[in-house]
């Protein structure tokens, strides 16, 4: 059953007995660990991913559509022209890609034989510094750096870029001065850093990265666990503080929720969990009401969502203040912060439709169960920017868009003056 999953495939006899031995001793341990990670993070399946100003769609072939802002080159068509309906990227034809990720102004793709690939600005840290970004790659660009190590994930995160390797292992590039995550680099440093800590000798099966953070799921013969590290304002590192975490700590509040972690999910200023019950925890910054207590309170440990009591879930996205939990039945539930439409919520107020209330409870987002189909992935807008989207991709490979749009981000054509969508609309693209 191992060698039929795409990473396991292509390790000499050698690799596998060395990555039976770090998953456990067992080959029913390596198998857990590989379902892990191909049911938090869809890998071998399609996907969509809503980046700040831009989108990436993955078909389950490998193919991949990109389209919205293209300033830095990001959409890897050769031009900086805005698409405003998905495009392919011809010159990865004969690469089957099984895992994106989105930034500003760049875009990373994970290729079945373990290759990454940048679009956009020429660096691992966004914007932020100013030295960064002087050079731009409208067309994929193989990262020579990462060669000798087999990815399957990547995260981008503000400052900073996180990939995970097939043996489990989590490396970074930049943000790394003043030993922020555990290692001492230069703000425009290309070469991947391993992270030290209580993650070395560590099964990692998913990254989560969002501003100045990042969190780790971790998979041991134990039990999952979840990691945090990096800056702790807001409490979105989960520790009951606000301090910053220059190396891997273990969250220990979900061993005493008595709940096992299964996806993790970080938003720009606040954080989420899936357990295997179905339960959902969030913690950080509560503005808006993202995390879903019908308060606006920042919550610096793990608090489980009591209004979901009654929904079993199975996936959770986190964004700029909003958060979106898919449950077992395929139902949609969004709260937070309502700028953009990207909640999904048309509201009839006095007469008029407000489809920017902030939600400070979940609330079953009633524009996506007309569809009449199975959601399986919701992937929304992760970045500190107002111009949030978010998608919603059925088990049949339909995708569906609304939020902001005026970029061409949602895939769709918008009439004159209109800058957003309020309802989830089909985007023309199959993904199957």
């Amino acid at each position: 059953m191992c060698q039929k999953r795409a990473v396991f495939k292509p390790m000499t006899i050698e690799d596998r007995e060395m990555f039976k031995q770090r998953c456990g001793g067992s080959w029913k341990l390596v198998l857990r660990y590989l379902l892990a990670g191909e049911t938090c993070c869809r890998r071998e399946k399609s996907q969509a991913i809503a980046g700040p100003g831009h989108s990436i769609a993955v078909t389950a072939s490998g193919a991949v559509y990109t389209f919205g802002s293209n300033s830095s080159g990001q959409l890897g068509h050769g031009n900086q022209e805005e698409e405003w309906r998905p495009r392919i990227i011809k010159s990865l034809e004969g690469i089957r890609i099984i895992q994106a990720a989105a930034g500003s102004g760049c875009t990373m793709l994970i290729s079945d034989a373990g290759r990454v690939y940048a679009l956009g600005k020429d660096s691992f840290g966004e914007a932020e510094f100013g030295a960064q970004g002087s050079k731009i790659f409208s067309k994929p660009q193989l990262v020579e750096s990462l060669k000798g190590i087999y990815v399957v994930q990547a995260a981008i995160g503000n400052f900073f870029t996180a990939v995970l390797s097939r043996e489990g292992k989590v490396y970074t590039f930049s943000w790394g001065n003043d030993a922020k995550l555990g290692h001492q680099t230069e703000p425009n440093d290309v070469e991947p850093h391993l992270l030290r800590g209580a993650l070395e000798n560590t099964l990692v099966v998913q990254i989560a990265a969002g501003y100045c953070y990042l969190l780790a799921l971790a998979c041991q013969p134990s039990g999952m666990s979840v990691y945090s590290v990096g800056c702790g304002l807001g409490g979105k590192l989960g520790h009951g503080s606000r301090t910053d975490e220059r190396y891997p700590r273990l969250i220990e509040q979900f061993q005493v929720l008595n709940l096992q972690p299964m996806v993790v999910a970080a938003g720009a200023w606040h954080a989420a969990v899936v357990g295997r019950d179905g339960r959902v925890c969030t913690w950080g910054w509560g503005r808006y009401g993202c995390l879903g207590h019908g308060n606006e309170d920042c919550e610096s440990v793990p608090k489980v969502v009591e209004a979901l009591s009654k929904v079993k879930a199975v996936y959770v996205a986190t964004g700029d203040y909003t958060t979106f939990v898919l449950s077992e039945e395929g139902d949609v539930y969004s709260f937070g912060c309502g700028e953009s439409a990207s909640l999904g919520h048309a509201r009839n107020i006095d007469g008029q439709v407000n489809r920017h209330t902030n939600i400070l409870i979940p609330e079953l987002v009633t524009s996506l169960k007309t569809i009449n189909e199975r959601i399986v992935q919701i992937s929304l807008t992760n970045s500190v920017y107002w111009n949030a989207h978010t998608f919603a991709l059925t088990d049949s490979g339909k995708l569906y868009a609304f939020g902001a749009g005026d970029k061409g981000q949602l895939g769709i054509e918008l009439a004159d003056r209109q800058n957003e969508r309020g309802v989830p609309e089909l985007v023309e693209i199959d993904l199957s």
